[in-house]
């Protein structure tokens, strides 16, 4: 599959659907009643998705591994958020293990993405 669209990417997919989790438990748990860690958490998964647009308007590989290595931080932010949520009451030991299997499903594409561009711009690089 071509990737014409940041939208394409199987990464940022991933990131909009834990993205949409987040928001959904901020809603129906007691998080949305502690606002600095409510606001911690959706604006990490929100970077998870950002940070791979933004990335993929960046002219390089380089530029776009840049951007998504900050997506994959994001990611392990997120999952240290979630361990507070848990530790807090604020979520179930099941919505903390959905969540934190989606965020980790999301760094693991995020990251073989970045092995392919890395791959890519090593051989464009050697034949240069």
């Amino acid at each position: 599959m071509k990737i014409e669209r940041f939208e394409d990417i199987e990464g940022w997919q991933l990131a909009r659907e834990l993205c949409r989790s987040v928001y959904e438990l901020a809603k129906n748990s007691p998080l949305g009643r502690d606002f600095s860690l409510k606001d911690q958490m959706v604006r990490s998964s929100g970077s998870i998705m950002d940070n791979i647009a933004e990335g993929f308007d960046g002219g390089t590989n380089r530029e776009f591994i840049r951007f998504l290595q900050y997506s994959k931080r994001s990611c392990s932010e997120l999952q240290s958020q979630l361990y507070r949520c848990l530790d807090q009451s604020y979520c179930s030991q099941d919505q903390f293990e959905t969540i934190y299997n989606q965020t980790a499903l999301t760094r693991n594409k995020i990251g073989a993405f970045i092995n392919y561009l890395s791959k890519h711009l090593e051989r464009r690089t050697a034949t240069n």
